[in-house]
């Protein structure tokens, strides 16, 4: 039996995928001249140009003369492709703990507009959109008439199956198989797709495309509040597992005899460093919240021995962790974000110091432990680049 080849590509296939190369470009890396395009997408200098004038066309990018051409130089100057990102954009919306935050985002990454406003822990998923809702649609009042929607993308603390976006497991937020993309659709009422992905997962991404992971292949992105999760880069690709679940280190058991989990097992990573286990130990179990967090991590800064010893117990948890996912991915850099992002800068002689004595010296003899460049935008830049993707792919179907 032979296997049946597959056709070549036609024109029209090359085309638009020439055009998406050279929009996610300009896009991910910003204003770049034609010179620049031609040398990083391995085009000749006529195809480049036939793009630009396509795209051009569209309204999706423009093109002008580099303001820091000098007379001296001979030749003409070559021109600068830049998005347009006050024409296109995408909502981009974070489901925390406690908050709930929305942005504009325009082609190119730029944050053009941004809200935030509480939220209540036990609220359902539906309580949530229209909360959220209100926050785009008060931005909405707010852009100039020829601009052009394209999306919206969420990121949430939970697990987002990946087939529909509804949000099979979110125990900090209180949700249970909750069709959150759907309710978010209904509740924006614009006509275009609404797209889910995990906090975590999204929050690397966008470290690893614009922030401080940019041009790293592996990576591990650690995002904290109440409980933990990852974002995972490895080959240079997103490891989401089967239906998008993946991440979820801070369900690895490293206690056994520890504490309950959410989850109904025992000792797992996040009763070690999440939310709980900074309270408790601090002796502070009756606050919780973002705040709360922050204030012990404020204490600790400020010499209080109580919130220090909090902070480096939680530190040396931290680094435990740490140490099983550098020996299992080998990663060349660690981020720590949300609220592990303030531990480890006060606890980082911690950590360091239980990875050094568990981690494999052949994985973590080039490993980077970092913050995010991005901050708290990681998530909604993270998000708007699920809400850009079908845009990206295809052009001039928009």
């Amino acid at each position: 039996m032979t296997t049946p080849r597959r056709s070549s590509p036609s024109q029209e296939e090359i085309r638009r995928q020439n055009l998406g190369a050279l929009l996610r470009h300009v896009h991910m890396r910003g204003a770049a001249s034609r010179a620049e395009l031609t040398a990083d997408l391995g085009l000749n200098r006529s195809t480049i140009g036939a793009l630009t004038a396509e795209l051009i066309a569209a309204g999706l990018v423009s093109e002008e003369v580099p303001k820091d051409t000098t007379r001296s130089r001979a030749g003409r100057p070559s021109l600068v492709v830049s998005p347009e990102s006050e024409r296109w954009y995408v909502y981009a919306l974070s489901v925390e703990v406690d908050r709930v935050r929305a942005a504009r985002v325009g082609l190119g990454g730029a944050i053009l507009d941004r809200r935030e406003a509480p939220r209540e822990r036990e609220h359902e998923a539906a309580e949530a959109a229209a909360p959220l809702a209100e926050l785009v649609h008060d931005m909405h009042r707010h852009v100039p008439a020829e601009s052009v929607y394209i999306g919206c993308g969420v990121a949430v603390c939970g697990m987002v199956r990946r087939a529909d976006g509804a949000v099979r497991l979110a125990p900090h937020v209180g949700w249970e198989d909750q069709p959150f993309a759907e309710a978010m659709k209904a509740e924006l009422r614009y006509d275009a797709p609404v797209s889910l992905g995990n906090v975590a997962d999204l929050s690397a991404l966008a470290e690893h495309t614009r922030g401080s992971a940019a041009g790293l292949d592996n990576v591990i992105y650690l995002y904290g509040d109440v409980g933990i999760g990852a974002g995972i880069i490895a080959g240079g690709r997103r490891v989401t597992g089967h239906g998008g679940y993946g991440g979820e280190v801070g369900h690895m058991v490293v206690h056994p005899r520890g504490h309950k989990c959410g989850c109904g097992s025992q000792g797992c990573w996040e009763t070690e460093i999440g939310e709980g286990a900074i309270m408790r130990a601090a002796g502070r179990e009756h606050l919780s919240g973002r705040d709360a967090v922050l204030a012990v991590v404020d204490a600790a800064r400020r010499g209080d021995a109580s919130a220090q010893t909090a902070t480096r117990q939680v530190g040396d948890w931290l680094g435990f962790g740490v140490a099983n996912l550098v020996n299992i991915f080998n990663p060349e850099m660690v981020l720590f974000g949300g609220t592990l992002r303030d531990i480890y800068l006060v606890a980082a002689a911690a950590v360091r110091s239980r990875l050094n004595g568990l981690a494999l010296p052949v994985c973590r003899e080039h490993l980077q432990l970092r913050t995010p460049s991005l901050g708290e935008d990681a998530a909604l830049i993270g998000a708007a680049e699920l809400a850009f993707e079908g845009l990206l792919a295809n052009p001039l179907a928009a």
